[in-house]
Parts: C-alpha cells; sequence; structure tokens
C-alpha cells in the first residue's frame, strides 16, 4: 500500500466531481461518501453501515461513484468486481453535512489485490465539495473540551459568533449567542433536520440531552436554497442513533459551591438616588450562591439486527442556590431567593431500515426547566437574611418535539426525503403566595425622603404582572426534498412549511390593574413634553421634583402564522476541479390577529437567489477556494401580534403627593395628567387592514463570501475568509401617529385617533411606506410618506469581517484550532432587537422582536448612526486537547474578544425634552449628540478554561474522571452596563455605567462517567 499517497494526490483531481450528488447541506441530518476508482479496478462499491444499511452503487464511465443521503455512522466500503469485493474500507465516519472521499489504490498496485482490508481514518483534511461555511463540532470533541453544556456554548467555538450583549436567554435559560453581527433572534435551531426555534420571539430552541449529541453543526453562511428563515445563523444539532452492537453509559457531573468563586458586588456609578437603601450598594452579589448537580444516562442498540435500532438517553440537571435582588427595580420585591431549577431533558430515536433502499426514523426529545423557590427579607447594610415573605413563583419553560422522517432512495440517481414534526413549548408563570389586595410599588429609592423617613416604604407584594397558566407555543413543519442525478447535475426540488400558534400570550397588570412607580426629576424641567406632562413645580408638594406614576400594562391573546417556502437547486460539476451550486428558494409568510385575521400576507414572490462555487486549485484536495452570494428572508416572529396587531394597553397616569401610606403606595395625591401612552395605547384592536404599510416586505439580508482553505504538510490546515452582509430590508413599527394624521389632513382626509385605535404600525423603516386609515365616515384612505417626511435616513446594517483559522487535525496525540477575526458591524439599527437598551423590569434589553424603539419616530433616530450593539472589532479563540499518555488528556478553550461599545442615552437635545414620550432613551448623552460607538467601547473579555481527564486502563478506558475549570483567571469583565444617563430630565441617573452583566466567576465541574 506504500504507492497509496502517491495515488491520492492524482487521483482526487476527480473528487470534486463526486460532490455533485453528495453534499449534505446545513439543517441536515446526513453526511455522504464519494471517491475514485482506477480504470478495470472494479465496476460497484458497496457501502454498508454498522446499522446494517447497505448500498451499492455502479462507477460511471470515469470511475466515479457517490452516494449521499447517508445517515451518519461508520461505514464499510468495499470496491466489488464481478460481484465479488476487491478491497475495503473500514471504520469510515462521515461527517454531518459534509462529503466524505473515500478512493482506493491505482490499477498498477491492485492487479494481484483480492479482499483486502484497510482501516481508513485518515482522510482529506479539506472539503472539495463544499461552497458553505460552518463548524462541525463532533460528540468526540465534546467529551473532550471544556464547555458549558447547551447548543450555544458549543456554537462560540465558531469563529465570528459571540455572547449577546443584552443578557438576552433561550426557553430553558441559555445565553443566546450573535452571529455575524446580527441581533440574537435572527438565528434558526435544528433538531435532526426538525425546526424548535421559539416562535414567539426566535430566542433560541429545544435541544438535547449533552450526551446525546452525536455531531453539532453551527452555520454561519453560504447555505442552500434548501434552507432559510435565518439572517444570522443556524445551529443544527444531530443526535445520536442506535446500531448493531449494544452501547450503554452513565455520568454524574457536579459543580460545588465551595469551589464557585464570589461574583463582585455593584455599586452605584454615578451617583446616589434620592432614598438609599445601603449607601452607594446596588446589588449585593456577592451573597450569591450556586451548585449543580447533573446525572445522565444513555442506552441504545438493536431491536432486530441490521432493521431496527434505538437509542435512549435522559439528563437530569438540578441547580439550588440563593440570589440577592438589586436594592431597587422590579425585583426589589423579591430581595432575597433561594431557589431551585430542575432541568429534566430526554431523548428518543428509533431507526427503521424497512429495506436498503427505504429508511424511517422516528424522533423525541424533551428539554425544560422547571423553577420555584421561597422569598424573604435582605438586611442590605449588614447582608444578612430576614423573615420569609412568601413563596417564589412557579415556572415552566420549554417543552417537547416529535418528528418523522422518510428516506427512500428510489432509484441510484433518484432520492426523496419527507419529514413531518410538531413541537408544543410551555412558558407557565404561577406566583406562589400570591394576595390580589396588595399594590405592587415600585422605586423605593426614589422615594422623597422627608415622607419615609430616610428609609424606602413598600409591602410584600412580589407580583407586577400575571400571566395565564395555559400560555404556550405550538409549532408543526412538513418538508419533502426530491434529489435527482442527472450526468454532471444533481437537481434538487422541495418545499418546506411551518405554522406557529401562540396561545394566551401576554400577561396584565397585578393587585387592582395598576401598580405604582416612584420618580424624582428637575422640578422645572417639563416630565415629558410629547405626552403632555408637565414639570412638578406648579403642583402642590412638586418644589422638588417628586412624583409618582400610576402604571397599566395589560395584553393578553392567541396569535398565529404560515410560513411556506419552495426551491429549486442545481449542482453542477463543471469540470473535475469546479463545482458551482445554483438555486433559488421563495417563501410566503402570512401573520394573523387575535381574531383570527390576517394583517400580514406576504404571497408575493420573495426570491432568494443563492450562489456557491468550490474550486480544487491543485486537484489533490489540497487547496480550496470557495465563494457564495445568496438572499435570505426572515419571516415576521409573532410577537408582533400581541403589540402593533393586539389590543393591548400601556398608559402612565403621573401625579405629585403628600405622603407615602405604610404599604408603600401615595397618598395625598395631585393629578398632573391623564392616562397616557406613548403609542397610543388603550386596548382597542385596531382593524386588520390599517396595521400594517401597503405590501409590507420581509425582512432579508444579502451575504458575500470569498475563502481560501489550505494544506501545509501532513498535519496543518489554514485558511481566510472575507464576508459581507448587508441588510436590505426589515420590519419594525411606527409610532408617530400625530404625523401620519397630519399628512391624512394634508390630504383632505378626516381622520382621528378614534377612526384609527392603532398603537404603531409595522412597516418597513427607511424608505417610503403607505399607511391604510380609516376616516370619520368609515371609509379606508391611502395615507403615503416618504423617507423625508419620516425624517429617517435609510435603513442601514452591514458587517464586514475577515476570519482566518490555523488547525491541526487530531494525529493521535493532539488536536488544536485557533480562529482570529477582525469584524465591523455597524449602521443605524441593530435588527430585530435592541441589546443596549436595558430595564431593570426585564432584566434584559428590548425583547419586543421587530417592535422596538428603533424608527418609532423620527426623535429616536436621530444620531443612530455608528457602531452596533453587537459589534467586536477582534475576536481571538483557542481550543484544543493533548493525549499526554493513553490514560491522561488535557484540554483548555480560550477567548478573548474586544468589548461593545459603551450606550448613552438621555433625554432629547440640549433642552433635555421628551418629545416623542420616550424619556431618557433619545442618543443624546446629557445634552449631547451620542451615536453609538462615540464613548469608547466595555473591556476586553478573556476566558480561560482547562480540563484534565483520566481513564484508567484497568476499567479499560471505559471510565473516566473529569475535572474542568472555567474562567480559570477570575476575570468577571463587564458585559453590559445600564445606558441611560440621566433617570429625568436634568436629574443624573445614579445607575447609569452601572454593570448589567458580568463573566461569570470563576467555577469548577467535576464528573465521572462510564460508557460501555
Amino acid at each position: 500500500m506504500k504507492n497509496r499517497s502517491t495515488w491520492v494526490r492524482h487521483s482526487l483531481a476527480f473528487a470534486v466531481a463526486l460532490g455533485l450528488g453528495n453534499t449534505a447541506l446545513a439543517q441536515s441530518t446526513t453526511g455522504s461518501i464519494f471517491g475514485q476508482v482506477a480504470s478495470g479496478q472494479g465496476d460497484s462499491v458497496l457501502i454498508k453501515s454498522s446499522t446494517g444499511l447497505s448500498r451499492e452503487v455502479p462507477l460511471d464511465d470515469k470511475g466515479r461513484y457517490s452516494v449521499g443521503q447517508l445517515p451518519l455512522g461508520t461505514y464499510t466500503v468495499s470496491l466489488q468486481r464481478g460481484g465479488n469485493p476487491v478491497e475495503t474500507r473500514d471504520n469510515i465516519s462521515i461527517k454531518l453535512g459534509a462529503g466524505t472521499e473515500v478512493s482506493f489504490v491505482k490499477a498498477e498496485a491492485a492487479k494481484n489485490l483480492t479482499g483486502v482490508s484497510v482501516t481508513a481514518n485518515a482522510l482529506p483534511a479539506i472539503d472539495v465539495s463544499s461552497v458553505d461555511s460552518r463548524t462541525v463540532v463532533t460528540a468526540d470533541q465534546l467529551a473532550k473540551v471544556p464547555l458549558g453544556r447547551s447548543s450555544e456554548a458549543i456554537a462560540l467555538l465558531a469563529p465570528g459568533v459571540v455572547n449577546n450583549g443584552g443578557s438576552f436567554t433561550g426557553p430553558t435559560g441559555n445565553s443566546l449567542v450573535s452571529f455575524g453581527g446580527s441581533s440574537a433572534s435572527e438565528n434558526a435551531y435544528y433538531v435532526n433536520g426538525f425546526n424548535t426555534t421559539d416562535p414567539l420571539r426566535g430566542f433560541g430552541g429545544l435541544s438535547l440531552p449533552y450526551g446525546a449529541i452525536d455531531q453539532q453543526e453551527v452555520y454561519t453562511g453560504g447555505y442552500s436554497a434548501m434552507y432559510g428563515r435565518s439572517d444570522g445563523g443556524v445551529i443544527n444539532v444531530v443526535g445520536k442513533r442506535g446500531t448493531n452492537e449494544w452501547h450503554f453509559g452513565t455520568q454524574v457531573l457536579w459543580e460545588p459551591a465551595f469551589a464557585r468563586a464570589r461574583q463582585r458586588d455593584r455599586i452605584y456609578a454615578n451617583g446616589l438616588p434620592a432614598t438609599p437603601t445601603a449607601g452607594n450598594l446596588y446589588a449585593p452579589d456577592s451573597a450569591d450562591r450556586q451548585w449543580t448537580t447533573t446525572v445522565s444516562a444513555y442506552a441504545g442498540g438493536p431491536l432486530i439486527k441490521d432493521k431496527l435500532f434505538f437509542f435512549l438517553a435522559g439528563e437530569y440537571e438540578r441547580q439550588e442556590g440563593n440570589t440577592v435582588n438589586p436594592v431597587s427595580g422590579f425585583l426589589s420585591g423579591k430581595p432575597y431567593v433561594q431557589y431551585r431549577q430542575n432541568d429534566p431533558r430526554w431523548y428518543a430515536k428509533l431507526d427503521w431500515n424497512i429495506t436498503d433502499n427505504h429508511i424511517l426514523e422516528l424522533t423525541g426529545l424533551s428539554d425544560k426547566a422547571k423553577t420555584s423557590g421561597s422569598i424573604y427579607r435582605y438586611d442590605y447594610v449588614h447582608h444578612t437574611r430576614g423573615a420569609f415573605i412568601g413563596a417564589d413563583d412557579n415556572i415552566k419553560n420549554g417543552g417537547d418535539a416529535y418528528s418523522a422522517k422518510y428516506t427512500g432512495y428510489l432509484t441510484d440517481a433518484l432520492t426523496l426525503t419527507a419529514q413531518y414534526g410538531k413541537m408544543e413549548t410551555t412558558s407557565y408563570d404561577v406566583p406562589g403566595g400570591y394576595d390580589p389586595s396588595l399594590t405592587y410599588v415600585d422605586g423605593l429609592t426614589t422615594q422623597n425622603p422627608a415622607l419615609n423617613g430616610g428609609v424606602g416604604r413598600g409591602n410584600s407584594q412580589t407580583i407586577v404582572s400575571l400571566f395565564d397558566p395555559g400560555r404556550s407555543n405550538r409549532t408543526s413543519s412538513t418538508r419533502i426534498d426530491l434529489s435527482y442525478k442527472l450526468g454532471d447535475h444533481t437537481l434538487s426540488a422541495g418545499i418546506d412549511n411551518q405554522m406557529t400558534k401562540a396561545i394566551n400570550q401576554g400577561s396584565a397588570t397585578s393587585g387592582p390593574g395598576y401598580y405604582w412607580g416612584y420618580g424624582q426629576g428637575d422640578p422645572n424641567t417639563p416630565i415629558s413634553t410629547g405626552l403632555g406632562v408637565p414639570a412638578t413645580i406648579g403642583f402642590p408638594n412638586g418644589a422638588q421634583g417628586y412624583y409618582v406614576v400610576k402604571n397599566v400594562a395589560t395584553s393578553l391573546a392567541t396569535v398565529r402564522s404560515s410560513q411556506r417556502a419552495q426551491y429549486i437547486e442545481d449542482k453542477w460539476q463543471v469540470s473535475d476541479r469546479w463545482l458551482v451550486s445554483i438555486g433559488v428558494r421563495n417563501d410566503q409568510f402570512k401573520n394573523f390577529n387575535s381574531d383570527g385575521n390576517a394583517y400580514i400576507t406576504q404571497h408575493k414572490p420573495q426570491w432568494a437567489p443563492r450562489l456557491g462555487f468550490a474550486w480544487d486549485v491543485n486537484g489533490d484536495s489540497s487547496f480550496k477556494v470557495y465563494g457564495n452570494a445568496g438572499r435570505y428572508y426572515l419571516g415576521l416572529p409573532l410577537n408582533p401580534s400581541l403589540n402593533a396587531a393586539g389590543a393591548y394597553v400601556s398608559t402612565s397616569q403621573y401625579y405629585t403627593y403628600s405622603g407615602i401610606a405604610a404599604d408603600g403606595t401615595p397618598t395625598g395625591l395631585t393629578q398632573m395628567s391623564g392616562p397616557v401612552s406613548a403609542n397610543n395605547a388603550f386596548g382597542v384592536l385596531p382593524d386588520p387592514k390599517t396595521v400594517s404599510a401597503q405590501n409590507l416586505k420581509s425582512e432579508y439580508q444579502d451575504e458575500f463570501i470569498l475563502g481560501f482553505t489550505k494544506t501545509a504538510g501532513p498535519n496543518w490546515v489554514y485558511g481566510a475568509k472575507l464576508t459581507q452582509r448587508i441588510l436590505r430590508n426589515a420590519i419594525d413599527d411606527y409610532c408617530d401617529i400625530d404625523l401620519v394624521l397630519a399628512k391624512s389632513k394634508a390630504l383632505g382626509y378626516d381622520v382621528t385617533t378614534d377612526s384609527n385605535p392603532v398603537s404603531c404600525w409595522l412597516f418597513n423603516p427607511g424608505k417610503a411606506n403607505t399607511f391604510t386609515l380609516v376616516d370619520t365616515s368609515g371609509h379606508y384612505v391611502n395615507v403615503p410618506l416618504n423617507n423625508k417626511e419620516f425624517g429617517f435616513e435609510q435603513l442601514k446594517r452591514r458587517y464586514y469581517s475577515l476570519e482566518s483559522f490555523l488547525e491541526h487535525p487530531f494525529d493521535g496525540r493532539w488536536y488544536g484550532k485557533l480562529t482570529y477575526v477582525f469584524s465591523r458591524s455597524y449602521g443605524n439599527t441593530e435588527g430585530q432587537l435592541r441589546s443596549d437598551l436595558y430595564r431593570e423590569s426585564r432584566g434584559t434589553g428590548q425583547t419586543a422582536v421587530s417592535t422596538t424603539q428603533d424608527w418609532d419616530n423620527s426623535y429616536i433616530m436621530e444620531y443612530t448612526n455608528g457602531v452596533q450593539n453587537n459589534d467586536h472589532k477582534h475576536q481571538i479563540k483557542l481550543f484544543g486537547y493533548y493525549q499526554i499518555t493513553p490514560e491522561w488528556l488535557a484540554s483548555a478553550n480560550l477567548s478573548l474578544i474586544s468589548g461593545a461599545p459603551k450606550p448613552c442615552l438621555g433625554y432629547y437635545g440640549p433642552t433635555h425634552a421628551d418629545p416623542a414620550g420616550y424619556g431618557n432613551s433619545y442618543h443624546y448623552c446629557l445634552g449631547e449628540p451620542s451615536p453609538p460607538g462615540s464613548h469608547g467601547r466595555l473591556p476586553w473579555v478573556r476566558q480561560i478554561d482547562l480540563g484534565v481527564s483520566y481513564r484508567p486502563a484497568f476499567a479499560a478506558s471505559r471510565l473516566a474522571l473529569n475535572a474542568n475549570v472555567f474562567n480559570v483567571l477570575n476575570e468577571q469583565r463587564v458585559i453590559g452596563i445600564f445606558p441611560n444617563a440621566e433617570s429625568s430630565p436634568n436629574k443624573a441617573n445614579p445607575l447609569y455605567g452601572t454593570p448589567t452583566s458580568r463573566q461569570l466567576p470563576r467555577y469548577v465541574r467535576l464528573s465521572v462517567s462510564y460508557d460501555y
């Protein structure tokens, strides 16, 4: 076999051609095998999996073969001649979405060979049959590299992927990630080919027990026309499956409290509030405690050898501890919470080889989080826990998903796949010990100290919002794909349909239906010019600027959407070294309000062309140049149906006061305003024809990629890639009702807010839009506005990056990968979210997807052009492992990420006005223009995680003892800050610059596992 390496360098000139029918695409669950056979050596190739699946394919007239849509697993590939094996390759492991080349020795060396078996795990390092950009992490790597146990933590290994800066989390509490400068809601999540993305906001998706993951594909760009509904990235998880061999195992993990460093306290960074609770202390985070125990087990094997297989995995994680909440904000009613969170997850897979040409796969999974706890008083001065207040909320998140997939190899050239699945997730949140007779009181630190003796006065009401116990989401998906090989072309076509529904979503204010919020401003400056709320000086007890607000917020509805798509694609092997992929996708979206009426219908063709190429420069898989250009549409999530298309209430009424009762409620009230709402949100469901602009276009982004990958000797691979992303269109809401009514009056229409109970219109920002209104006679009228009339600049979000990497594939001793990304994300919008607009009431950035404060009016969009919130100029990542001895393995995962831009928001202009009723959210900092990025950067975030594993020889390497240390240096760098420099006009906000989130402190994970 000594001549094989020489032959490979020549024969691989043909290998790229075999990628024609082999490319397994993003969000798929399969891989492929292809290769080249020298003339006269054989006439067919037999491929057999560890599950007994067998496929024999003939060689074409050039000695090539290819087999696509192969389930992940281990394969034996045999060259056949006259029905007898000539040569065999064993232990071929295929990779998700990739083509694996398996070729055979040239004829001169094979004349006397019959039945030769070769173990072949050493495969070409570069896949020249792909045109995309992705990172695939295998189960073997997951078991070695120190990582957080979530799909998002795995995704962070990929270049260009960073933690979001808005503290957004998924359905089971995982921190969400940002791909290529996009918002954290613009990603798609798949498990075994089924879309598990949260349909309400796009916040993450369901995943698998960590030990059940076979491979995870992190897709950062350039994917096929077969897939869409993402202009960020894709996280595609494929679970393990049973084989003809029985396997089982168990694992116990422990993250002890004693080995966890204390989080640093947060102090007010910009002065003190009127009634400080404990001096400059804002949040005693050092008092928090946490410990976690996880138990998991799995089993898999044949029910009927070569025919029917199962794999079952379960994981139960329990996290316990206590959290001491900040002294102010919506969580101040829950000062000390002792909690318990249980995260049960399970995964089951059944594979049935009906025949060698027909396969059926059934998948079930559950990914849930259940939280409960007890609330206690807390002495912030002496740092001691006080008396029991009551039970905390009983919360249940996450859900279940089930899918079935059929694959039919109808002929050697024709393959059919069909998949159907359903998912249901819950958002159960019921307060424990709730007392409806009590009114929630917020802002205790801004009460008038002359009326409370210098000590914030409140009550034991800890609930501000109530949720329907039946709150949930449902998704059903159907897709059918047909692939046909015709000469040098592989033609694919199919449909990709999805139905989503949000049930009983929204919330209602607790107690009497409102809550009180205290505040203080400059007594001579109007509180809100836009809402008509005057200064306090003209009212009794207003001489020092103290006031209180009666807030009402209610939104309860059931809404749904329909998303359909069709595609066609051709993978054309132009020559032995050139592969071209040409495809187009057409998406249709439709959204319905709470009455079941469609308020958005986007059924006109939304063509999304995709063009990619791969060039095997040297013809031996040692140097690949590739590129991709494509358009990607993103459907509107369900959340806007609860806001812009919903009958929600969000009002505030302002008073001065002369006293504070023992329960914290104000007394001696003097009304300063009636109920006011910045967005006309008074609880009337608008006519669905008037909710959105006419001919509303979907959000879409164009992406361009050009890169190369090259080997450097037998042990190294390196490469670089240029990427540019341009957001061409977006959907947000526009809320300057007065401007639209003024334009309608100028056109001669008699239109009022009574005839148009719209809170905001959904529209395409940065361009001309035409709104449909109803005049006082009940007739529909058209009101057009161009961008100049809106007072906007054109929509802009652009991202560019230069990505480079150096990789040492595992050679039996060590593996390592180093990546560096230089990037910029800039423009006048982050996208569907606002990460920097942090609110204490949410503990996150703005979660109103596609209905953010951006574009609501011209004032809020002044000085918005600059580097955006997910911009991290430099990203350096290094991870790998070293096999010290057969028993001992060391591993590391290091990242160095430059900080996001520091925000500074405030009241409008040098007069500190509030023309739109948006308070301290304008892009002005203490009266000066404040474009994003004009106030410097947050610090670099350095993370060093280390691990060691011991597999003793006496246990046949089945027993493993592991220790991982995360954030070894315990840096706790600041990731986000409070952005608002003023709490009221001309009144400094003590919270400005105070951290909203930091790196997790150093912690240790210990584990023991046994695999058979």
